[in-house]
């Protein structure tokens, strides 16, 4: 979700923060009344890949594991944030900004135990010469001054340059879309409205470079792309969320994630298992998913402590084709148990989650004004072997979102 970037918000949030008393929050009310809530309806591709401007949130977030020579490990994030603007949608000024844009970008540098990052704002209207961000309607097309996003058949191009680091990286598609939820129809909450459409690509063999502090590396490795826009994706009583989307060693591909009250309980929760050379996903149930959080770390810029190590658990997926067997709510039998997976369909599957590294904290205040953890995670399995990596994000730890 969403990402859940960062899934993911901030943008209420955003606005107060970013541009002060002239964008003034908007209630839940109005939202609504100036954008009514989602409905469920078939995604279609290529148009849903771009923009959705009538929504008041939309992200298009991108994650991966990379190798370089000399068996150097590094993660990236690169995230941009389009925010509806309500109060300015009836202006027919040239200047009014109708959108916002933001952009956030990261590299994990797992053996200097570091994180780079940096963040872009803009706005856009109904003046494209004026805008310093776009977003295509008909397709993967994003643009915040130098940073981009961009498709291609079935290669993306994710380029931006930070002030000590830089991405330059090519990504192909190996599988095809992932729907999260109903068909691309997520659920966020026991409320109708809360929902997003939401879907996934995993496992993108990326090729290309990353410049860490004037050094330019050639990387390759797996990468994994949401795309998710809503009117109003957090019940009233959620504070943040963590989310995790994993690269499975075997080709498949794993989503968690969870909504979080302000005591650490799970508000809602969900997720889906794709097994390595399916077309459907196993979608996982809000009362299926279990977070439990284990290590926890201390920022000591922030002083935001967040669990750096998970304990997972997912619950009642029933057997249908044999001891290996799986299905889940979608009543697809699938042929191969998810990795870790247990003899009995009745016992849960248990997953470790752990950070490479701790300090992995993001502060956006000069963008969307969240601070919050992104970062590269492995999953390993009950008996302790590593399974996949991915990343996790969590969110709301520093202070609640609000969205």
């Amino acid at each position: 979700m969403t990402r859940f970037a960062t899934r993911r918000q901030w943008l209420s949030a955003a606005l107060a923060a970013t541009w002060g008393a002239a964008w003034p929050q908007v209630d839940a009310a109005t939202q609504q009344a100036v954008a009514p809530p989602l409905l469920p309806r078939p995604l279609q591709f290529p148009c849903d890949l771009g923009s959705h401007p009538e929504t008041a949130i939309e992200w298009w977030y991108v994650t991966g594991a990379l190798q370089a020579p000399g068996n150097v490990t590094l993660g990236f994030q690169l995230t941009f944030f389009r925010s509806r603007v309500p109060n300015t949608q009836a202006m027919r000024s040239r200047f009014a900004a109708k959108q916002l844009f933001f952009a956030h970008a990261a590299v994990t540098d797992v053996a200097g135990k570091r994180l780079l990052h940096d963040q872009r704002i803009a706005r856009s209207g109904d003046a494209p010469e004026l805008d310093l961000a776009q977003a295509s309607e008909t397709d993967t097309d994003v643009r915040l001054r130098d940073w981009s996003l961009v498709r291609t058949g079935e290669v993306y191009l994710a380029k931006a340059v930070g002030s000590d680091f830089a991405l330059n990286l090519t990504l192909r598609e190996t599988q095809p879309l992932l729907l999260q939820g109903d068909q691309g129809f997520s659920r966020k909450g026991p409320l109708p409205e809360q929902a997003s459409f939401y879907y996934s690509l995993p496992q993108l063999a990326v090729t290309g470079q990353v410049t860490l502090s004037g050094k330019v590396l050639p990387v390759t490795g797996r990468a994994w792309l949401d795309h998710e826009w809503s009117q109003s994706i957090m019940p009233p009583q959620a504070v943040g969320w963590d989310w995790t989307g994993v690269n499975l060693n075997d080709g498949g591909a794993l989503t968690l994630f969870r909504l979080r009250d302000k005591v650490g309980g799970s508000v809602w929760a969900g997720g889906s298992w794709r097994k390595a050379g399916a077309t459907q996903a196993v979608i996982l149930t809000s009362e299926q998913v279990v977070f439990k959080p284990e290590r926890l770390w201390k920022s000591p810029s922030s002083g935001t402590t967040y669990p750096v190590e998970w304990s997972l658990s997912i619950l009642g997926l029933r057997k249908l084709t044999g001891p290996s067997g799986l299905a889940g709510s979608t009543g697809m039998p699938e042929t191969a148990p998810i990795p870790g997976a247990m003899t009995s369909a009745t016992e849960p599957l248990h997953f470790t989650l752990r950070a490479l590294i701790d300090n992995q904290e993001l502060d956006s205040s000069r963008s969307t004004g969240a601070i919050y953890w992104e970062g590269l995670s492995d999953l390993l399995d009950a008996q302790g072997q590593p399974v996949g990596r991915g990343y996790l994000e969590m969110t709301g730890y520093s202070k609640p979102l609000i969205l």
